[in-house]
């Protein structure tokens, strides 16, 4: 063999041709290594993970604990001038030959295609990006010295790969040096000189190395960097040693193991977290074939491991990666747990694939693989309380990730969890719970408080889960666990479960009123959102103190009484809450109410949370919460009509008042409204006033009886004199009537109001003490200003005043009584004859009277000489009334005024009594003089418009005419002097009727002036006016309303039709008419402008509707509207909307329309007219003609369209295409473009309706004539692409080029612009092409623009003859590759026809396979079976190939029911086909000799012999198993033909020579495997059979038969000989003599005793006869002894434990 040096020499010499000529490829070579190298790291450092990696990958000696060392230092030991080296040391076992020989090529890893066995390597130039950090790395490993240098070497030109020789520079003195000479030196060191500026990367890299590095490391242990210097100030690298350690207690569980590993770190920084258990969780899961990718063809199962770190990770400070491939990625992913697996990594390996289908398939399988992590973690932690598992829920991954690949992981996992019992649930026992998501609820945080403090007092919890939920552990049922319940989907309980729960326990009675009121105060926060429509209502909640003094509870729905009132109540302050409970009892037959119990008061009172608990209690459970005052509203409510009661009432009050519960405010408030016991002992509820009880009273003494009865009045009643007691407390006699008085208004004369009746007492004489006891009375009233009408006219007109007449004594009512003294009358005395003036006696009164002045002029007394001449006056006036007022008694009072005129003493008085009595006779009957007029000229017109009351002269004479003066001091009015009110208050009710003349209707007006500031009157003459024909016009009298004032400035508007308006006649008036414009406007006379075009307008909009409205009037009132127009006139918005709006223009379409539904015709029309129908005016010579055009200004102004871009909203809705479009001319089709292009720029938008018109077919294109959305518009981004004729493109050149400036117009009517939405319609055009080009040009087209056909479209495939013949067939029909060339008869494989370019877009959207399908395959064979005598062995191989590689469950069962036939064996070189009935795996080769020697029918599967790679005979049987081929062992009849006679027999005494300790030693450790899940008791009695067994020794041999049944009913059979036969029913073990022979012989002895004692111990576990067989067999070989069988069994990692061993030394000792 080579030395290590001489295999160096042979690589230079042989490989690279030093020496030799030169390979010009190497060059080559030499830039691919360079570019691969540079491409596929795009960190400088990542060489350490591929170091890292190798190290992973490598082999080590037994007992080694694998360790990578990475030291790095100053010191230049290479002798490359670096200034910093990095040294890296692995105690593997070294680089073997074909090593050295892998890292001097490229691409020829020796860990290539062997994921299976563990490397986790792939790319096989890892080692070469220790080039991004070093020119020449050197490797010293078993003997080998080598360097490689990146820069190409003289005798190759090529660079990193040229081994060279190392002598010295190193040494391995040098090395021993640097690592230390505590230590051998490990197997292999890697030496790596800087270059300079790579040193701050690699060292920034290595101070910042992850702990968790070894964390899905299986073999490497040890991992440790530091930096050696002289001079130690100088190290910059922060040291750190790891090591990891697993608990190997490993639970097995499905096909997943868990165990415990701990990672421990060792640095000099300042780290907080050196230690770190991982639970470890690793399941399998197979590979779908969906999932396969070319780089991990050879891996059949996915190993995903999950960390879930126990504590702080170890991170150093920095994020930790929660993606390993064996190693970390730089994948954050923001969850608590770490996944590890087989990804195929990015070239950067900072991340994986996302894309990838690999790493979907291992995605896809982590939530499973986490849930039964998690499940492990949790529910088999049986002697774990509860509360220290609930950290572990920190597992979940709650946070989003900011990868959504990862984040589907994350919604899986939720989803897979929501349906696992995994959910912790409260259990008061020793009991846990674990529950679905959705059976599980939330408490509010305060409620568990709650249950919590009853718990403590004794509360039983016990079946807290029982009322429809369980309950969430409370130890997770914390606001820091918020975010993971919300994730796991766990639900607050409803309210109704509240209502349950406080029902079902002792929460209300059986806690502390502290604790009852926080569960109130609980109830009360979450009322309003949670419980007000729940049960909650019906849970007896609130106390109360009943009527025995017990504490009572009550539901909250109870607690309304039928008036809706609470009954439960409670005071406001502590201090009543005695005193109300108290009284309470006094009322209680009649209140219904009840007060909370005094503690619960009290503890409310201190409550620190009670404000919201008082709200509650008293809005939402209306509980009553009394004040004093309140409380004797409650009590006043509820007095109803019980006397006693009613009694009781006052003196609650009184005692109330006196103790300052109540204030004086209150108790007047109340007492104003409280029922009170009359004298006859009833209550009344109703009063207009209370009197004092008569026994004592003023009133009885005056009156006699009590008038205020019938008033509504309460007389009480003597029981509120009397003394009593109620509620402890007394009150004594007459105490109450000072407080009823004061605060319930009881009352006696003079404080009483009288009723408004006569006094009856008035009516008679009254004693002086009685007449003063009135006056007294009236003086109150007075000041109280309550005098009742018939009570005071009772005393005004009683006769109960003494009075004095001419000396002469009597009795006068008050008003016809005089106190003054006598000469005040003696002036009068002669002109006032037959008239007495009576006086008041002052003798019978006494000064005293003269001290009631006030009160005596209130009833009537008079004292002034004024009222002495009212008297007179009255007197006279009474004569009046009685008619015996005479014409010469009219004289008579004027010549008296006269007379007191001249006298000069005051007549005013004498007149103001007489002045409106109605005695002066007038034109109108008798009247007062007040309003009375005293007729002359000025009158004369004012009389025929009105009735006035003029003096009747013919009664009187001229007589009258001397006193004007008089009569005007009586109110009678002489003379007119624009008395116009007059005239009008006294206007006659139809004063303007009759024709009246020109002045009353002047006069009417000129009234109209004087009165504008009273509108009563104004209004008045107003109506007069409206409501008569009185104007005269030139059309006769008419109404205000139906005149014209007219004006020059628009009489020619009324010209139009001048029938219709009347004018006022100016010639009958005069020119005064015009100064009354405003009040002839007021009368509704049209005056103004904008109110006669208004009318104008009304007659209008009527004649345009009729037939009368012809040509001469549009003319006329065009020119008119033109001459107004002209002033300074505006026409009002209902002229023009009514003119605009009616429709009163002839039209070409031969209807009348609107202005604004019109168009004036003009050039620029032209084009578009001929696809329309478009409201032109009729301007030919049979309607309006020519001159029409004169009033295009006019007519625009109106609303009548010129422009053509003004009315292009016309074209929209008048399309009209002619129904053969060959007829539209392009110029129709540009103006009809240009239309839209103008709507679109003014912001508008095409109606439905227009979109449906231009719906048709009327775009010429170069396939026909097209609606627009089955059209595209050609332009120069489609020109790349496609040509003209490849689709329905409009044609150019009948439109022009100008077509393609309405590009966007186009588009809005739904043709086709863009390149990119053309697809659908090129798509669709297909099927009419059949030149192959431009089919393959249409698919390049839709491939790139990415068409996307929908599900029911076609999809077909052109399949060509010639570049011109072909035929179009489905994709279904199609496969893209036939790489064995199989297909070609039964499919269409595209890449005969077109290039790659086009295969994706078969594949993704034409839906052609790639290649056949697994149905296609199976389609194939069932053809093959019908059609094919043999097959060919490349077509079997192919076939089988394909279906190993594709094998998952789908395909185990379409093959399993599609293939009735099987490839077999056969002698020729064609395969035959037979059905797998009757065809057999070879699992036992015995009896496949057997069989094979006795029948010349093949009956045993095909396989390809030699083996190939592609197509494993284990997976090929596996699958020939799985379809329906039966196993020759298990399908083959044994039988014994051997009958052994006794005779025959010999016992073999010494049986322990067959059945020995060393057999049944190596049996029980077998079964002690934890795998065959057996305990010591089960072991035992498996081998107990054997110890009883009798041993027969025989010279002949024993036969055995094998039988085969055949699907057509035949039996195989063939015979063969065994030695040993075990009787199990008997136990009896049989065995022929042994043969001397050779190895041969004992090998087949030793095989079949195996077999035997193997098929007897494991009858009930058959799966493991095989192996137990093996390993009897080895020891039968190794004659059962002890110590080569102990060897054995440790080899195998078998034990026997002490029982065993105890067993077999209690076996064998009794034996």
């Amino acid at each position: 063999m080579a030395t290590p040096k001489e295999h160096i020499d042979e690589i230079r010499r042989t490989k690279f041709s030093i020496g030799r000529e030169v390979n010009p490829l190497m060059e080559d070579l030499h830039q691919a290594v360079k570019n691969l190298s540079a491409e596929l790291y795009a960190k400088d450092v990542h060489f350490l993970m591929e170091l890292i990696q190798n190290a992973e990958d490598n082999e080590y000696p037994e007992g080694v604990n694998p360790s990578l060392e990475l030291i790095i230092t100053s010191e230049d030991i290479t002798g490359t001038g670096a200034p910093t080296t990095l040294l890296i040391f692995n105690n593997e076992k070294g680089f073997s030959s074909k090593n050295i020989e892998s890292i001097c090529s490229i691409g020829r890893s020796t860990k290539k295609g062997n994921r299976k066995r563990g490397y986790i390597g792939e790319k096989g130039i890892g080692f070469k990006s220790v080039f991004l950090i070093t020119a020449q790395p050197y490797i010293f490993s078993n003997g080998y010295q080598i360097q490689f240098n990146e820069e190409p070497c003289p005798h190759t030109n090529l660079g990193y790969i040229i081994p060279e020789w190392v002598e010295e520079n190193p040494t391995l003195a040098d090395i021993k040096r640097i690592y230390g000479s505590h230590a051998a030196l490990p197997t292999t060191t890697i030496i790596l000189p800087l270059k300079p500026d790579k040193i701050k990367a690699v060292k920034q890299q290595l101070s910042s190395i992850q702990p968790e590095v070894l964390l899905f490391l299986s073999k490497i242990k040890q991992f440790s960097v530091k930096e050696v210097n002289e001079d130690p100030s100088l190290n910059t690298v922060n040291a750190i040693s790891i090591s990891s350690e697993i608990n190997f207690v490993t639970r097995k569980n499905i096909d997943a193991d868990s165990y415990t590993l701990h990672l421990s770190t060792d640095e000099a920084s300042d780290v907080t977290e050196k230690e770190c258990g991982y639970y470890m969780w690793r399941q399998k899961f197979p590979v779908r074939q969906e999932n396969q990718v070319e780089r991990r063809l050879e891996v059949e199962e996915w190993v995903i491991t999950l960390a879930f770190p126990l504590g702080q990770r170890l991170n150093r400070g920095m994020s930790s990666p929660g993606v390993y491939a064996f190693l970390p990625t730089e994948m954050v992913t923001n969850f608590p747990f770490i996944i590890q697996a087989d990804f195929v990594l990015a070239s950067s390996r900072e991340t994986i694939l996302l894309d990838n289908k690999w790493n979907q398939g291992i995605l896809d399988c982590v939530p499973s693989a986490f849930v039964n992590a998690f499940n492990s973690l949790i529910t088999t932690s049986e002697d774990v309380p509860v509360s220290t598992l609930i950290p572990m829920f920190r597992f979940l991954p709650v946070c989003s990730s900011s990868y959504p690949k990862l984040n589907a992981v994350r919604e899986s996992i939720k989803e897979k969890l929501r349906r696992e019992n995994i959910i912790p649930c409260q259990s008061y026992s020793d009991q846990k719970i674990f529950r679905k998501h959705c059976e599980v609820g939330r408490l509010m945080p305060s409620f568990w408080d709650i249950l919590k403090k009853g718990r403590k007092q004794g509360v039983s919890l016990h079946s807290l889960s029982s009322h429809g939920k369980c309950i969430l552990n409370s130890s997770f049922d914390t606001e820091e666990y918020d975010d993971v319940v919300n994730f796991l989907g766990v639900e607050p309980v409803t309210s109704e479960w509240y209502a349950k729960c406080i029902r079902s326990y002792n929460l209300v009675l059986g806690v502390a009123e502290e604790d009852y009121l926080e569960l109130l105060h609980f109830i009360a926060e979450n009322w309003v959102s949670s419980f007000h429509r729940t049960d909650m209502k019906n849970v007896p909640l609130v106390k109360y103190v009943g009527p025995d003094g017990d504490v009572v509870l009550c539901p909250i729905s109870n607690l309304t009484m039928w008036n809706g009132l609470s009954m439960i109540c409670m005071s406001t302050e502590s201090q009543h809450i005695s005193w109300m409970i108290d009284w309470n009892r006094e009322f209680r037959r009649v209140t219904d109410r009840y007060f909370m119990p005094k503690s619960t008061q009290e503890a409310i009172g201190c409550f620190s949370k009670r404000g919201t608990l008082l709200e509650w209690l008293k809005n939402q459970v209306k509980v009553c919460v009394a004040s004093a005052y309140d409380f004797a509203v409650i009590l006043y409510k509820s007095l109803k009509g019980d006397q006693q009661l009613a009694i009781a009432y006052v003196h609650f009050l009184y005692h109330s008042l006196s103790q300052h519960r109540l204030s004086n405010m209150h108790v007047d408030s109340l007492c104003g409204s409280i029922p009170l016991v009359d004298n006859y002992g009833h209550v009344i509820t109703r009063r207009n006033g209370v009197l004092v009880p008569a026994n004592g009273s003023k009133w009885v003494e005056l009156m006699g009886s009590n008038p205020w009865r019938e008033l509504g009045y309460v007389e009480l009643g003597e029981d509120y004199l009397r003394p009593a007691t109620f509620a402890g407390t007394s009150t004594k006699e007459r105490q109450l009537m000072t407080f009823l008085k004061t605060h319930v208004a009881a009352s006696d004369i003079p404080d009483i109001s009288p009723p408004n009746i006569q006094l009856s007492a008035a009516y008679a004489p009254l004693t002086k003490k009685n007449a003063f006891l009135l006056l007294d009375w009236i003086r109150s009233l007075r000041y109280k200003r309550d005098l009742p009408a018939k009570f005071l006219t009772s005393i005004k007109t009683g006769r109960w005043l003494k009075i004095s007449l001419s000396g002469s004594p009597g009795y006068r009512p008050p008003s016809q009584s005089f106190l003054f003294n006598s000469s005040a009358g003696d002036l009068l005395q002669d002109e006032s004859v037959m008239v007495d003036i009576p006086l008041i006696d002052q003798e019978f009164y006494g000064n005293g009277i003269n001290n009631y002045k006030e009160e005596l002029k209130t009833i009537g007394v008079m004292f002034e000489y004024s009222e002495v001449c009212q008297f007179v006056g009255k007197h006279v006036m009474s004569l009046a009334a009685s008619s015996a007022l005479t014409k010469s008694n009219v004289f008579q009072i004027l010549n008296f005024i006269r007379f007191l005129r001249l006298k000069v003493l005051p007549a005013d008085e004498f007149i103001h009594s007489i002045r409106d009595g109605i005695w002066l006779k007038t034109s109108c009957g008798n009247g007062s003089p007040v309003g009375s007029v005293l007729f002359n000229e000025e009158w004369r017109a004012a009389s025929q418009i009105s009735d006035i009351p003029f003096i009747d002269q013919n009664h009187y004479g001229k007589e009258i005419l001397r006193y004007e003066l008089e009569l005007q001091l009586l109110g009678v009015v002489v003379g007119f002097n624009k008395n116009y009110q007059l005239v009008t208050d006294h206007l006659k009710s139809q004063a303007c009727s009759k024709y009246p003349t020109a002045e009353a209707i002047l006069l009417i007006f000129e009234c109209m002036r004087h009165c504008e500031h009273n509108s009563r009157s104004y209004n008045k003459l107003l109506q007069a006016l409206k409501g008569d024909k009185c104007l005269k016009t030139n059309k006769g009298y008419k109404f205000p309303s139906e005149c014209f004032l007219p004006n020059t400035d628009w009489d020619c508007l009324l010209k139009v039709f001048s029938s219709d308006f009347p004018l006022i006649d100016e010639d009958f008036y005069g020119t005064k008419i015009l100064s009354y414009r405003n009040k002839l406007k007021q009368a509704g006379v049209v005056v103004e402008f904008e109110l006669a075009a208004q009318r104008f307008s009304a007659v209008f909009k009527n004649r345009a509707s009729s037939s009368s409205f012809g040509r001469e009037h549009v003319l006329s009132f065009l020119s008119s509207y033109r001459q107004i127009s002209n002033t300074n006139n505006q026409f009002p918005s209902d002229f023009r909307h009514n003119v605009c709006e009616s429709k009163w223009l002839q039209t070409r379409l031969g209807v009348r329309r609107s202005p604004k539904e019109c168009i004036l015709f003009g050039p620029e029309w032209e084009p578009v007219s001929s696809i329309t129908l478009l409201p032109f005016i009729d301007d030919s010579n049979n309607y309006y003609g020519q001159g029409i055009h004169e009033y295009r200004k006019e007519l625009k102004s109106l609303g009548v369209t010129i422009k053509f871009k003004d009315g292009v909203k016309f074209v929209a809705t008048s399309i009209c295409f002619p129904q053969d479009p060959i007829t539209i001319a392009p110029e129709s089709v540009l103006s009809l473009l240009q239309c839209i292009q103008i709507l679109r720029k003014d912001g508008n938008t095409l109606t439905e309706a227009f979109q449906k018109k231009v719906s048709q077919s009327w775009i010429k294109t170069v396939a026909g004539y097209k609606s627009p959305d089955q059209s595209l518009l050609f332009g120069s981004d489609w020109g790349s692409l496609l040509r003209r004729i490849d689709g329905p493109f409009i044609d150019e050149e009948f439109y022009g080029p100008s077509i393609t400036a309405y590009k966007n117009e186009l588009k809005e009517i739904g043709v086709t612009v863009e390149v990119s939405n053309g697809c659908s319609l090129i798509a669709s055009y297909l099927d009419f092409h059949s030149e192959f080009s431009t089919i393959v040009r249409v698919y390049n087209y839709l491939h790139k623009k990415g068409w996307w056909p929908s599900d029911d479209t076609p999809r077909r495939i052109w399949i060509p003859n010639d570049s011109h013949n072909g035929a179009w067939i489905g994709s279904e029909k199609c496969v893209i590759h036939d790489k064995d060339d199989l297909f070609g008869s039964e499919l269409n494989v595209l890449e005969k026809h077109y290039k790659s370019e086009l295969f994706a877009f078969f594949s993704g959207i034409m839906r052609v396979k790639s290649h056949p399908s697994v149905d296609d395959y199976c389609k194939l064979w069932k053809d093959w079976e019908d059609s094919k005598e043999q097959l060919s062995h490349s077509e079997c191989s192919s076939f089988w190939t394909y279906i190993s590689k594709h094998w998952n469950k789908s395909t185990e069962k379409t093959v399993s029911d599609r293939l009735s036939k099987v490839p077999v064996e056969s002698g020729s070189d064609g395969i035959l086909l037979s059905s797998k009935h009757d065809v057999f795996i070879a699992d036992d080769l015995q009896l496949k000799h057997l069989f094979k020697e006795s029948s010349p029918d093949s009956i045993f599967v095909w396989y390809p012999q030699p083996s190939i790679p592609s197509l494993p005979r284990t997976k090929l049987l596996d699958i020939y198993s799985k379809i329906g081929v039966r196993k020759i062992s298990e399908s083959v009849h044994k039988e014994d033909i051997t009958k052994l006679e006794a005779s025959e027999l010999k016992q073999v005494p010494e049986k322990g020579t067959v059945i020995g300790k060393g057999l049944l030693k190596l049996i029980l450790g077998f079964l002690a495997d934890p795998s065959m899940e057996l305990e010591a008791g089960q072991r035992q009695e498996a081998v107990k059979g054997l110890l009883d067994l009798k041993v027969f020794e025989t010279e002949s041999a024993i036969e055995v038969s094998y039988k085969l049944s055949m699907s057509s009913g035949n039996i195989k059979s063939v015979n063969a000989s065994r030695v040993m036969r075990w009787n199990w029913e008997d136990s009896k073990f049989f065995m022929q003599k042994k043969k001397s022979g050779g190895h041969k012989n004992k090998i087949e002895y030793a095989t079949i005793f195996a077999k035997v004692i193997s098929e007897g111990v494991l009858r009930e576990k058959e799966e493991h006869i095989d192996a137990l067989s093996e390993l009897i067999k080895l020891a039968f070989l190794l004659d059962f002894d002890e110590e080569e069988v102990g060897y054995l069994m440790r080899s195998k990692n078998i034990q026997v434990f002490m029982e065993d061993e105890e067993f077999l030394s209690s076996a064998f000792s009794m034996g």
